[in-house]
């Protein structure tokens, strides 16, 4: 009986320890190695992470079946920058995790350009919108058919035979105008397309 009264004692202590142990945060130097071996990030990129509590949490919501490295190079760079330039903490950010994340997959998708999501971010800070709504609202998919290309490239070429004429006798500079023909004939096609 004194026995079986002692080893419950202990099985209860241990119990106890591994509960305690279970509630305890994640200690920073264990915390910075499941970042790089979980998402693939810099060591520097996790010991910025790392820093504050908030940052891994939001940087955890964010990256949650996306880019790691993506997402923390966004969120550093870009999400902290534009936070300090607006005086904000991450708590009060316009820009919440999940929209974050949004943006990485729209990038990493092929939906938008890096280029773009940079005009899209800026809005997201701005308006709170998510970046879908604001790629939808502005036409700013990436057009990634290329029969659609071709068919503006043909257009142009259609249009221009003059100039068609000109490029083929030496006149290199024109290629620049073409460039220049397709771009506007995109830019007018998709103005169409949003409109309606």
């Amino acid at each position: 009986l004194h026995l079986s009264i002692r080893r419950q004692r202990q099985m209860c202590i241990r119990d106890r320890v591994k509960t305690l142990k279970e509630s305890l945060p994640e200690l920073p130097d264990t915390l910075r190695e499941r970042l790089v071996l979980d998402y693939g990030i810099t060591p520097y990129d996790a010991a910025v992470l790392v820093e504050e509590k908030d940052y891994v949490g939001f940087y955890e919501k964010a990256a949650l079946g996306r880019d790691g490295k993506l997402t923390a190079n966004w969120m550093i760079s870009e999400l902290f920058g534009a936070l300090k330039k607006e005086n904000l903490s991450l708590l009060n950010s316009p820009v919440l995790p999940e929209s974050l994340g949004e943006l990485i997959t729209l990038i990493t998708d092929g939906v938008i350009s890096g280029k773009i999501a940079k005009d899209i971010f800026a809005e997201m800070m701005i308006s709170k919108k998510k970046p879908i709504e604001i790629v939808k609202d502005k036409g700013l998919e990436q057009v990634s058919d290329d029969n659609e290309i071709l068919k503006l490239i043909e257009s142009v070429i259609a249009d221009n035979q003059d100039k068609v004429k000109q490029y083929l006798s030496g006149k290199d500079k024109l290629f620049g105008f073409f460039v220049g023909q397709v771009t506007v004939s995109y830019t007018h096609l998709r103005a169409h397309e949003t409109r309606g």
